[in-house]
């Protein structure tokens, strides 16, 4: 089997996925300015986007052998270009709600296929969690890149020009490709086929009975509190900037990019690291040095002047020191999601790729939630000092987590005996 090849596969798919996925706020923007749409009407983008996701999830979590997860992904590119083709096309808000819906949905498909995949063409643990950090960080430089592509095809001097529909094409023409790299690439899924006999009802008592086991519980309770801290920093860390650093607002929205260039570097030294370190004592060591970050950054806010900022140059030292949290916090979601998917039967890899999916969904909305009520309440300082109970959390739940899994190679059982 071309492993090679399968993994520059899940790398592109992850690409496309990331631009699209994180261009919600250019988007907003971009709505309001041609359609005179209102901010809240342009707001339900976000949900549209992410309550597909979830939704799509749960429904194919326990259905994706049925479905293959080669073909999964295959639909997913394919619904995900032609949205992007029609956006140009028909430029209207609907057409823009389809488009995050259907990315929505393909996400939801790509996530669960990519995460089962690593399984078949990884050797071990080691090399599982050194390919799923590579493959997080790809992530981050999708995000990153999708922010310069965006920009490029805006026209400046004339707010309501629709030039910028122009990148649809370019993304259109990227998931196309992925689509013949995937297609024009053999992946051996013969040892996770669908067993014969097995209906849906069958399939989706498999993975409540996976959801309730033990060590998934604690597993799925990291991976929401991992979910929540990030999102919650990284939704508020442009309000941040601007409200308690007194940064202008595009500057507020440029060091932001700090946060995501540093997780992006994280998760790709973590992927290096992680073949020669254990994943428990590297999270340990993030979680306790992203604890003292916070620690040494926010003081350094309190004591901004707000005297006037131009520029990087000039802006505040906590503006950089902060968003660095993202270096010590980025290894801690691909390497838990390495470890339970590798103490699972590859069988089993779809249903808890889906699972994963779900939390982290819920955990994103649930910390973009809580942040925005306590920034609101008692400032922003408080806001991220508050990141201090999920690190603490955390250091809790996977020492509880790592200890669970020698005894664990899961192997939890179906109706159907496997």
């Amino acid at each position: 089997m071309n492993h090679w090849r399968i993994k520059l596969s899940l790398l592109l798919n992850y690409f496309v996925f990331a631009i699209l996925l994180n261009s919600v706020g250019t988007v907003i923007l971009q709505v309001q300015n041609n359609y005179g749409v209102s901010a809240s009407s342009a707001s339900v983008l976000e949900a549209f986007k992410d309550l597909t996701i979830a939704f799509v999830s749960f429904l194919v979590a326990s259905y994706i052998t049925r479905i293959g997860y080669k073909r999964a992904m295959l639909i997913a590119l394919a619904m995900v270009a032609l949205a992007c083709l029609l956006m140009p096309q028909v430029p209207t808000f609907w057409t823009t709600k389809l488009l995050f819906a259907a990315t929505g949905a393909s996400f939801a498909l790509i996530k669960v296929s990519v995460f089962a995949t690593i399984g078949l063409v990884t050797e071990d643990r080691n090399a599982h969690a050194s390919f799923m950090n590579f493959l997080e960080s790809f992530f981050m430089i999708g995000v990153l890149s999708g922010y310069f592509l965006f920009s490029a095809f805006v026209d400046d001097t004339n707010p309501k020009s629709t030039a910028w529909l122009t990148v649809y094409y370019v993304l259109a023409a990227i998931a196309g490709l992925a689509f013949l790299l995937l297609l024009s690439t053999p992946v051996d899924e013969s040892s996770v086929q669908h067993e014969a006999g097995k209906n849906l009802t069958d399939d989706l008592g498999d993975m409540l009975r996976l959801a309730v086991t033990p060590v998934v519980l604690v597993f799925v309770m990291s991976a929401f509190i991992y979910v929540l801290m990030e999102q919650g920093i990284m939704s508020w860390l442009p309000t941040f900037n601007s409200q308690i650093l007194k940064l202008p607002t595009s500057l507020s929205i440029q060091m932001a990019s700090i946060l995501a260039a540093s997780t992006a570097l994280g998760r790709f030294l973590a992927g290096l690291v992680l073949r020669r370190l254990s994943w428990y004592w590297l999270l340990m060591i993030c979680l306790v040095i992203a604890g003292g970050l916070v620690l040494l950054a926010l003081p350094l806010a309190a004591s901004v002047d707000g005297r006037s900022v131009t520029g990087w140059s000039s802006a505040p030292l906590a503006a950089f020191v902060f968003p660095m949290i993202g270096l010590f916090i980025a290894p801690i979601y691909p390497a838990i999601n390495s470890a339970i998917l590798s103490s699972l039967p590859l069988r089993q890899h779809g249903p808890m790729a889906g699972l994963i999916v779900i939390f982290s969904a819920l955990g994103g909305t649930t910390g973009s939630l809580i942040t925005g009520h306590v920034f609101e309440a008692y400032g922003g300082q408080t806001a991220f000092y508050f990141s201090l109970v999920p690190i603490g959390l955390l250091l809790v739940l996977l020492t509880l987590f790592n200890r669970m899994q020698p005894a664990t190679k899961l192997t939890v059982t179906s109706s159907a005996g496997h």
